[in-house]
């Protein structure tokens, strides 16, 4: 089996459609939970899956060798980053190259950037009024939000809509299209010399 970690801050919803997605893939399965928060919902996912789960400390991330040792060890091909809050540093962007994805819940290169995630682009989508809004999966650079984009989905905002609504159609986006097209990336991946 090839094995995919998924990186998370929080509650895990992506996380969740990942696991159910791959729960009985013949040849790609999650093979293990990443938080850099102990008390993330994301991982009491992990456990009831029984996945293996490694809480990250920041001075070892990023100044470290950014766990790729025990990445290694878990034997893990590729990375996907499912609402994970910290930048990825050079060294976990050079062991891993291209096979690490990110989803982002705007159209990038708009409302990318640090501090532009979850409520914050959803706020500022609305406040600048844009008429649609969506999701883009993109692989991960040394820049927040900036790798080379892999797949993008659209949806309206109508004017009744407000941050709490248009997040509800975002997740729906990603809920519908990550798993899919992480399966799809990662086929290429693996194939690729």
């Amino acid at each position: 089996m090839f094995n995919i970690a998924v990186f998370a801050s929080g509650a895990g919803s992506n996380a969740q459609k990942l696991i159910d997605y791959f729960r009985t893939h013949h040849s790609i399965k999650i093979g293990l939970i990443v938080s850099n928060k102990s008390n993330a919902g994301v991982l009491q996912i992990a456990q009831s899956e029984n996945i293996p789960a490694l809480v990250l400390g920041k001075e070892k991330f990023f100044h470290g060798n950014g766990y790729v040792d025990e990445l290694s060890d878990m034997d893990i091909g590729f990375i996907v980053l499912a609402g994970f809050l910290w930048k990825i540093p050079s060294t976990l962007i050079r062991s891993f190259p291209n096979k690490i994805v990110n989803i982002h819940p705007a159209l990038l290169p708009n409302y990318g950037g640090k501090g532009m995630y979850g409520s914050f682009v959803h706020e500022s989508v609305i406040k600048a009024g844009d008429t649609e809004s969506g999701i883009t999966i993109h692989f991960v650079d040394d820049q927040y939000d900036h790798g080379p984009i892999i797949f993008q989905a659209r949806c309206s905002i109508n004017k009744n809509d407000t941050a709490e609504t248009l997040a509800q159609k975002i997740h729906q986006l990603e809920h519908k299209n990550y798993p899919r097209v992480v399966e799809e990336v990662v086929n290429r991946s693996r194939y690729e010399v």
